[in-house]
């Protein structure tokens, strides 16, 4: 009897564990090297949105070397996360493409912006579209919701006519409440209120720094229970941005005991999550006293 005759049934399970251990190695390997597009991990929201709207994007995906965002409207981006604007109405494709390899889709419509309609008319009353509360030295703006062809502003502060057009922006040089008046060519004069605060140093000369502080803690506050409210998230997040972050998106952000996020990503969060309360807002400016460099802020639901 030769050597494979005595030692048959050894050599086959021989074989059979060297195949099973082959087999469970190329399957490690591929779940390791090998990818693909089912394994993106990318987020678009909403999928329904109207012109003008923030659509948020975000890519997660591990392995991802290099990234790119088409929108479909010949807009790119090769960001991991952050928002988009259309300006037209229709089907969009987002495409995701990882390493210039892999690719996903996500489909998008945007619908028109509607103008409010007013009941028992076919003709839109006019309207102020305008913030209730700005800070002196920072460029307002204000819009005419209205089917009028002619406008005239008179923004409460110099008695003039300040502006005639539909869309208007107006710097108001002195802190107080203000009344906003807009004459069309068919209807009976809008009026609008505002309250602006003072700017920071005026804030200095005039109360104490604990004050101070307090004013743009509270501030801050207000903004962000706003954008949680889902009140017009492009005015109150472009205003905290401007007037306090130095247009840094990415300025530290903790809240309570999560971890540590930035401006956009906390806001875009915020945004969907109609449910919570701030409580509390802490802003650190950095050494020149003019940009906040972090947000400690306690929340709730």
């Amino acid at each position: 009897m030769n050597y494979f005759q005595k030692n048959k049934k050894n050599i086959i399970i021989g074989v059979i564990a060297t195949l099973l251990i082959a087999a469970l190695v190329a399957l490690w390997l591929q779940k390791k090297v090998i990818h693909s597009a089912d394994d993106i991990i990318g987020v678009v929201n909403p999928s329904s949105l109207a012109v003008g709207d923030t659509l948020l994007f975000e890519d997660k995906t591990q392995f991802a070397k290099t990234k790119r965002w088409n929108f479909g409207d010949g807009s790119t981006s090769d960001k991991s996360s952050g928002i988009h604007f259309y300006r037209k109405p229709g089907y969009y494709q987002i495409t995701l493409i990882i390493d210039n390899k892999y690719s996903k889709s996500f489909p998008v419509m945007v619908s028109a912006r509607s103008l409010p309609k007013p009941k028992d008319s076919t003709r839109i009353k006019t309207v102020i579209d305008g913030p209730s509360q700005a800070m002196q030295y920072i460029n307002v703006q204000f819009r005419a919701i209205s089917d009028s062809k002619q406008f005239t502003w008179k923004f409460g502060e110099t008695g003039n006519i300040d502006s005639k057009d539909k869309l208007a922006f107006y710097t108001y040089q002195k802190p107080g409440d203000y009344v906003v008046t807009l004459y069309t060519d068919e209807e009976e004069p809008v009026l609008h209120q505002i309250k602006i605060l003072p700017s920071y140093d005026e804030l200095k000369e005039e109360v104490s720094v604990e004050d101070v502080y307090a004013k743009i803690d509270n501030d801050f506050k207000m903004h962000l229970q706003q954008i949680a409210y889902g009140n017009n998230f492009n005015m109150h997040y472009n205003y905290l941005l401007r007037t306090y972050l130095c247009n840094n998106e990415n300025t530290v952000v903790k809240v309570s005991d999560s971890k540590v996020n930035n401006f956009y990503m906390y806001c875009a969060g915020l945004q969907f999550d109609k449910n919570t309360i701030i409580q509390t807002v802490k802003v650190n400016f950095d050494d020149t006293q003019k940009c906040v460099t972090k947000v400690d802020i306690n929340q709730s639901k």
